[in-house]
C-alpha cells in the first residue's frame, strides 16, 4: 500500500520520555512535626495503590506547604516517575487558577509537545488520565481553592498531595484522607529559632523565646517572621521582641517583614474570602470571651437564629479560620481571634454583651434547675425560665462551659456591666455547693463584691459576701470568714432586708462554730426568729439543722437525731434533694454515736440513691464517705474499704486531691485488718 493513498488516518508521535523533577527544595530549618510526619505516613498507607489525595489543611500561615514538601522529600524515592508541582492560586492576584491551565502544563511536564496539548479541557484530563496510568509519580498540588478545582488534576496512579487554607471536605467522595497540622510549639519551636537566629542567642534569652513563640501562637509564618527580623539584627533580643508583641491590639500587624511575609495579608486573603453574613459571624466567633464556644451563643451575639449561624460557623469550619474542637464546639486560633476583632469597627461592644447576658441567661436557667427552692435577688430570676433538663444534666452543662462562663464574667467586669457580675455570682451558687471549687468561688466573689460596692447595691453586696464567707470557712480561713459574714449582716440590717440578714447570721454561725460553739448557737437562733418572722419554712429549717450540730458538739445526740430528722422531713416535702441529703448525713452521724449505726447506714443508702438519681459526685462522695466510716466502726472492713473507693473516684470526678488522699488514707489504714481478719 502506498502512503499516498492513505487518507483518514493520523500518526500522533508519541511524547518524549520525560520524567519530570519539580518538588522544591527540602525547606531548610524545618524542626518537628514528628505527629504530622506519622500522620501522613499512616495516610500514605490508607490511599495506597489508589490517587486519592492527601489533603495538609489548616489556617492559613501554618506551615502547610513547606510540611508537604518535607515528608514528600522523606517517601519520594517510591516514586520514581517523576513529580508534578502546581500553584493553584495566582500568586499576584489571589485568583484561582482554572484546571484546564493547569492540566496543559502538567501535559508540557509529561513531554507532550506544545502543539499536540488538546485544547479541550476533558481531552486534557483523558490524556493526563493516559500518561499517568502506569507511573509512579508524585503530585503536589499547592494552595488549592475548591475540590472542583483538584477533582480534574487527579492522575490514574501515583501520590497526589493537596495543600489548601479550606478543608476540601467534597474530596471524600474520592477516598480523600485528611491530615491537620497543629501549631509548633515548646521545644520545637525553640529548635526552630536555633536554625534562623542562632542557638547561642536562644540559650542566652530561652524564656523570652518561648515567651515569643507563644505569642505567636506557634504558627509557623509568625514564628518566620520573629526569626527573620532577630536573624537581621544582632543586637535586637527576644525580649524586644515579646514587648512589642504582648499588646494584642497591634501584634499581628507587628508580625510582617518590610516587604516580605505578613500574618496579616495572608489572613486578610482568608477573610476578604468570605460573604456578609460569614464575615460577621467571624467577628462574632473571635469576641467570644472564652476559648471554646457553641453556635447558640453566637447565635445570641449577633442576634440572627441558631440554624442561620450554623450554615456560617460551617462555612468557617471549611475556610479554617474556625476549627471544630469536639462535636459541636469550636475554637479559634490566637491571631486569627486578634485579626478578626480588628475588623469590628466598634470593639464588638455589643456582641460581647449579648454573648455574656446569654450565659448569665443559661446559668440562671440551670440554677432554677439545680436548685429551685432557694431565694433568689437578682433581676435576671424574673425572667428566665428553668432549663429543660434534669440536675444532673444541668451541673453538666456548666462543668462543659465552666472557663467560658468564667471568661464571660471577666468580659463583664471588662465591659463595666457590674449589674451582671454580681448576679453571676449569685446564679453560680448552688454548682460551687456541688463542685467544690472553692479557690475559683473565691476569686468570683471578690469580683461580685467589687461589682456591687461600685453600683452601691448594699443587698447584693450582703448576698455574694456571704457567699465568700462560706467559701472561705470551707477553707478554714476563718477569719476572713467572719469578717464577709459581719459586714454582710451590717449591710443587710442597713438595707433593711430581714431575709438576707437571717441568710448572713447563719453563715456567721457556721464560721466561728469551731471556736466558739455557743456564739456559733446565738447566731442560728436569731437567723432562725428572723425566718420565722418571714414565715420561710426552709430557711427555719436550715437554721434547726445548724442548731442540731451545736447538739452533736453537745452529746445530745438524740436530741440532735430527733431536731434533724424534722430539717430531712421539711426538706423532702420542699423538693429540695441536696439539703435533703446533708440532713440525712447529719442524721446518720448522731445515731452513730447515739450507738445505732445500723439506722445509720440505712438512712444513709436512700440519701445515696437521691443523689445517684440527682447527679452531684461530690454529695454522692461525701454520702460514700460517711457510710465507709460507718462501716468501719461496725467491723465491716471490706464495706468499709468498697464505700471509701466510691467516694475516692467521686471525689477524683470533682477535682478534689485532699478528699481522695483522705479517704484512700482511711482504707490504707484499714488494710491490716482486711489481711488479718483474726486479729
Amino acid at each position: 500500500m502506498q502512503a499516498a493513498s492513505v487518507r483518514d488516518v493520523h500518526f500522533h508521535p508519541a511524547a518524549r520520555e520525560v520524567v519530570p523533577r519539580e518538588l522544591p527544595p527540602d525547606p531548610g530549618g524545618f524542626v518537628g512535626r514528628d505527629a504530622e510526619l506519622a500522620a501522613l505516613d499512616a495516610a500514605l498507607d490508607a490511599v495506597a495503590g489508589t490517587s486519592a489525595p492527601i489533603v495538609v489543611t489548616g489556617v492559613p500561615g501554618l506551615g502547610k506547604t513547606a510540611l508537604a514538601v518535607h515528608w514528600l522529600h522523606r517517601v519520594g524515592a517510591g516514586f520514581d516517575d517523576g513529580q508534578l508541582v502546581a500553584r493553584l492560586r495566582d500568586p499576584d492576584t489571589g485568583e484561582p487558577r482554572t484546571p484546564a491551565a493547569v492540566l496543559g502544563g502538567f501535559l508540557l511536564s509529561l513531554g507532550v509537545e506544545p502543539d499536540r496539548v488538546p485544547l479541550e479541557r476533558e481531552r486534557c484530563e483523558v490524556l493526563y488520565r493516559s500518561m499517568t496510568a502506569d507511573r509512579r509519580l508524585v503530585v503536589l498540588l499547592d494552595d488549592a481553592v475548591s475540590a472542583a478545582q483538584v477533582r480534574p488534576l487527579l492522575p490514574a496512579a501515583g501520590l497526589v498531595v493537596v495543600t489548601s487554607r479550606a478543608r476540601l471536605s467534597g474530596l471524600a467522595v474520592v477516598g480523600a484522607r485528611w491530615v491537620d497540622p497543629g501549631p509548633v510549639a515548646g521545644a520545637d519551636a525553640l529548635r526552630l529559632f536555633d536554625a534562623v537566629v542562632g542557638a547561642e542567642r536562644v540559650a542566652a534569652e530561652p524564656g523570652a523565646a518561648l515567651a515569643a513563640a507563644e505569642l505567636c501562637g506557634g504558627l509557623p509564618l509568625a514564628l518566620g517572621v520573629v526569626a527573620a527580623r532577630l536573624a537581621g539584627r544582632a543586637h535586637r533580643t527576644f525580649a524586644t521582641e515579646v514587648g512589642e508583641l504582648r499588646g494584642e491590639a497591634g501584634r499581628v500587624d507587628r508580625l510582617a517583614l518590610r516587604g516580605g511575609e505578613s500574618v496579616g495579608v495572608v489572613l486578610d486573603v482568608a477573610a476578604s474570602a468570605l460573604d456578609e453574613r460569614t464575615a460577621r459571624v467571624h467577628r462574632a466567633c473571635a469576641w467570644h470571651p472564652g476559648r471554646e464556644f457553641g453556635a447558640a451563643v453566637v447565635a445570641a451575639g449577633v442576634d440572627e437564629p441558631v440554624a442561620d449561624v450554623l450554615d456560617a460557623v460551617d462555612e468557617l469550619v471549611e475556610a479554617n479560620l474556625v476549627a471544630e474542637v469536639a462535636d459541636g464546639r469550636f475554637g479559634m486560633h490566637d491571631l486569627v481571634r486578634l485579626h478578626a476583632r480588628g475588623w469590628a469597627g466598634d470593639g464588638g461592644r455589643r456582641v460581647r454583651e449579648r454573648m455574656v447576658e446569654w450565659y448569665l441567661d443559661r446559668v440562671v436557667a440551670v440554677d432554677l434547675v439545680v436548685h429551685p427552692r432557694r431565694p433568689r435577688l437578682g433581676p435576671r430570676y424574673g425572667r428566665v425560665e428553668p432549663a429543660a433538663c434534669t440536675p444532673a444534666a444541668a451541673l453538666a452543662w456548666v462543668a462543659v462551659e465552666r472557663e467560658s462562663i468564667t471568661a464571660a464574667v471577666a468580659a463583664a467586669v471588662e465591659l463595666g456591666r457590674d449589674d451582671l457580675v454580681w448576679q453571676f455570682c449569685e446564679a453560680l451558687w448552688g454548682d460551687f455547693l456541688h463542685s467544690r471549687r472553692y479557690a475559683e468561688w473565691i476569686d468570683l466573689q471578690h469580683a461580685g463584691v467589687a461589682a456591687a460596692q461600685r453600683l452601691g447595691d448594699r443587698r447584693a453586696e450582703a448576698l455574694v459576701r456571704v457567699q465568700l464567707g462560706y467559701a472561705c470557712a470551707k477553707l478554714g480561713r476563718r477569719a476572713e470568714a467572719v469578717e464577709h459574714d459581719t459586714a454582710a449582716v451590717d449591710l443587710a440590717r442597713a438595707a433593711g432586708d430581714a431575709a438576707a440578714e437571717a441568710s448572713a447570721l447563719e453563715q456567721l454561725g457556721v464560721a466561728v462554730v469551731d471556736d466558739d460553739p455557743e456564739a456559733a448557737a446565738a447566731h442560728y437562733r436569731r437567723a432562725r426568729d428572723l425566718n420565722v418572722g418571714l414565715g420561710r419554712v426552709r430557711g427555719v429549717a436550715l437554721c434547726d439543722r445548724r442548731i442540731a450540730e451545736v447538739l452533736l458538739r453537745r452529746g445530745r445526740f438524740d436530741d440532735a437525731a430527733r431536731l434533724l430528722g424534722s430539717v430531712a422531713a421539711t426538706m423532702r416535702d420542699l423538693g429540695d434533694p441536696t439539703q435533703h441529703a446533708r440532713a440525712v448525713m447529719r442524721t446518720a452521724e448522731a445515731h452513730v454515736l447515739a450507738g445505732a449505726p445500723g439506722r445509720a447506714l440505712d438512712v444513709l443508702r436512700a440519701a445515696l440513691a437521691e443523689m445517684a438519681e440527682f447527679g452531684s459526685p461530690h454529695y454522692q462522695a461525701e454520702i460514700l464517705e460517711r457510710m465507709g466510716e460507718v462501716a468501719a466502726r461496725t467491723g465491716d472492713v471490706d464495706g468499709a474499704a468498697r464505700h471509701w473507693a466510691g467516694a475516692a473516684g467521686f471525689f477524683e470526678a470533682t477535682g478534689d486531691r485532699a478528699a481522695v488522699e483522705r479517704v484512700t488514707a482511711l482504707a490504707a489504714a484499714l488494710a491490716p485488718q482486711a489481711d488479718h481478719p483474726g486479729r
